[in-house]
């Protein structure tokens, strides 16, 4: 596993830049929810409910924290809300990737604030099977986090 991750715009995806060496390393849990984002396609998401069913382990507010401290060096847009809501103050920045990635999105109404639109969640949720990354993850291997998910 890596201890280190970096997006593509040179931010830590880790601790912040000042913690001190012994800090350094992800906790084994964040790595293990990371893995599962790098593992979505591009043009799917996962809820965070989701990503901790895959795992087996924690729930939905454990992969957000991961996420929230952790994420900004994986594919974060792809980790989602369960009604499809884009994450706050990252709006734009995300819609950006969904359109990139053609991923599913429903025109939001008129009197929604701000007009964004939300996912389609029934059209962009990955299963976490079909239609897989098919890549390598950060250990070089076929197997994701650990094996298929059943």
């Amino acid at each position: 596993m890596s201890q280190h991750r970096t997006s593509d715009d040179g931010a830590r995806g880790d601790r912040a830049p000042d913690a001190s060496p012994e800090y350094d390393a992800l906790p084994e849990y964040a790595e293990r929810v990371l893995d599962v984002a790098d593992l979505i396609p591009p043009g799917r998401v996962m809820t965070y409910g989701d990503v901790a069913e895959w795992l087996g382990e924690g729930g939905p507010r454990q992969v957000g924290r991961v996420m929230a401290l952790y994420g900004a060096a994986a594919p974060w847009w792809r980790v989602v809300r369960a009604d499809g809501a884009l994450l706050p103050g990252h709006e734009l920045r995300a819609l950006d990737h969904y359109h990139e990635e053609s991923t599913p999105l429903r025109e939001a109404p008129r009197s929604a604030e701000g007009h964004l639109p939300r996912l389609d969640m029934k059209r962009a949720r990955w299963d976490g099977v079909t239609g897989g990354g098919g890549g390598t993850d950060r250990d070089g291997d076929q197997d994701g986090v650990g094996g298929a998910h059943t």
